[in-house]
């Protein structure tokens, strides 16, 4: 394999992967940003600060940013994937032309694709035809914020060319965030994907007024769901027991920080779909995810539950209050 020495381009200058640009360049490496707007990327350069999504975070001299991709991916031998999952493809698409042959790829998103039902490295290698073995999923309990302010913090990155894993792992490590390296790809991948339709559940539980016996039951039952999905597509349970998996699942469903959460306290006090949409006024991934992720486990004859209350409440108009009821309406059984 290639090392992954050498230029790194991390496409995308949203919180998250402007927060891993800031990684990198504090670990060591030469971050050349893309953001899709060439005004954000003139605002960091000038001022050193992604106002727009990280306000208040100072960047170090080693991010530098362009709205320009043939300018961040030509030489990039590393290239840190961004975008949401939902327009991946797309931007893959365009983008391809311009990746070196051996460059790794390391995703960041988190979802099921619309459709395909793809995992989001499934996309990146049917779109760009590189080898399973140059793509890697970057995945854990990481809130782009806090890491951001250097709060310490875990990931795990997969990838089934171990030594590639290794090597991304000392260039993202720093006295605050810690990578650990695993070669289930899978595992990690549908763990990043569902944890946002239960951080959906969670937080439309809170805005109806329940409290925590109903979260902690949420997140237990949502980790059962997610496990059956991940074992059925050939995943470990053990990483769904890992940083992948109950970690992330953990810190997005409790964090006020969590896009997802907040979106769903919104539904449970009774605020409409659309003008939930309006009041967040960013992607939440799970209201799109919860589609994808459901018909997945259909396909796997797999049963979830709670992503099908999300489903039901997000896309079908059922109201948070009778989707609880179907909930508890459902057959007792053992755990």
């Amino acid at each position: 394999m290639a090392e992954t020495d050498g230029a790194v381009a991390v496409m995308g200058a949203g919180a998250w992967g402007t927060a891993l640009a800031k990684v990198l360049a504090e670990a060591g490496a030469e971050a050349v940003l893309w953001a899709r707007d060439p005004r954000l990327a003139d605002e960091i350069n000038t001022t050193r600060c992604n106002s727009r999504y990280l306000p208040g975070v100072p960047l170090p001299a080693g991010v530098r940013a362009t709205g320009d991709p043939a300018e961040a991916l030509t030489g990039a031998t590393t290239v840190l994937l961004g975008v949401p999952a939902q327009a991946l493809r797309d931007n893959v698409q365009r983008w391809t032309p311009l990746l070196a042959p051996d460059v790794t790829m390391v995703s960041l998103a988190k979802g099921i694709e619309l459709g395909t039902l793809m995992r989001m490295s499934q996309v990146i290698t049917s779109v760009t035809g590189v080898a399973a073995e140059q793509v890697a999923v970057l995945s854990g309990p990481n809130l782009a914020n806090e890491i951001a302010h250097r709060q310490m913090a875990a990931t795990v990155i997969a990838c089934s060319d171990s030594a590639r894993a290794v090597a991304l792992q000392r260039m993202l490590a720093t006295g605050y965030f810690r990578p650990y390296t695993n070669t289930d790809v899978t595992g990690t991948e549908i763990g990043g994907a569902c944890k946002n339709v239960i951080a959906l559940a969670c937080g439309m539980s809170a805005g109806a007024g329940m409290g925590e016996n109903t979260a902690a039951a949420i997140i237990t039952r949502g980790l059962a769901e997610i496990t059956r999905l991940g074992v059925a597509l050939g995943a470990k349970a053990e990483t769904l027991a890992g940083l992948a998996g109950v970690g992330d699942l953990v810190a997005t469903c409790t964090s006020p920080q969590s896009r997802n959460r907040s979106f769903g306290e919104r539904l449970g006090r009774g605020t409409g779909i659309d003008e939930a949409r309006a009041q967040t006024g960013t992607l939440v991934e799970g209201v799109m995810s919860c589609e994808s992720v459901l018909a997945l486990a259909a396909s796997y004859d797999v049963e979830m539950p709670l992503t099908d209350a999300v489903y039901r409440v997000c896309h079908q108009g059922l109201s948070v209050d009778d989707a609880m009821a179907l909930l508890l309406g459902r057959r007792t059984k053992p755990e």
